[in-house]
C-alpha cells in the first residue's frame, strides 16, 4: 500500500505511473478536494481541516511494507518508526539512518524562522527533483513488494 500526504504534493502523477507498473494500491489523503479517479487501486480520503488530521490519518495506518510519500518530517519520523518505507516528494528517503538528524534540522530551521535568523525560504521544485523523486519511489516500491512477497503476501 502507498499513503501519500497529498495537500500540495507535487508528484501525483508520477505516484500513480509506479504504482500502476508495480500493482500497487495508492491511498491519496487530504484535508480538501481530490480529483476523483476511475481506477479501482486509488482511494482519495478527505479528513477533517484538524490540525494533523492528514498526518494522523496516515501514520495510524502506515506500517511494515508500505510506503509513504511526504515532505513532513514529523509524519516521516512516525511511518519510520512503523517501519515503512518513506520518502519526500524530491527524492529524499527517510529512514532509521537519519531521521533522527531530518528531524533535529527540522526543528532548528523552525527555531530559526521564529527568532527571525532565517526567512525560511525553500527552494522551488525542479525538473532534477521529479526525476531523482521517480528513482527513489521505484525503488521503494520494489523494496515493498519484496518484503511483502518474502511474507507470503500477508502484511
Amino acid at each position: 500500500m502507498i499513503y501519500v500526504d497529498a495537500d500540495a504534493c507535487p508528484v501525483k502523477p508520477e505516484i500513480l505511473k509506479v504504482a500502476e507498473r508495480h500493482g500497487l494500491e495508492v491511498t491519496f489523503v487530504a484535508n480538501s478536494g481530490l480529483r476523483p479517479s476511475r481506477d479501482p487501486m486509488v482511494r482519495n480520503v478527505i479528513v477533517s481541516n484538524a490540525f494533523d488530521a492528514a498526518d494522523n490519518w496516515i501514520a495510524e495506518r502506515a506500517g511494515a511494507g508500505d510506503v509513504v510519500v511526504t515532505a513532513d518530517v514529523p509524519l516521516a519520523v512516525r511511518c519510520v518508526a512503523g517501519g515503512a518505507f518513506v520518502s519526500g516528494p524530491t527524492g529524499r528517503v527517510f529512514d532509521e539512518t537519519n531521521i533522527g538528524l531530518a528531524s533535529a534540522m527540522r526543528d532548528l530551521g523552525a527555531h530559526l524562522r521564529e527568532t527571525g535568523e532565517s526567512k525560511g525560504y525553500n527552494a522551488a521544485f525542479s525538473p532534477k527533483d521529479r526525476s531523482r523523486f521517480l528513482e527513489t519511489f521505484d525503488r521503494l516500491c520494489r523494496r515493498a513488494k519484496n518484503l511483502l512477497s518474502e511474507a507470503g503476501g500477508q502484511k
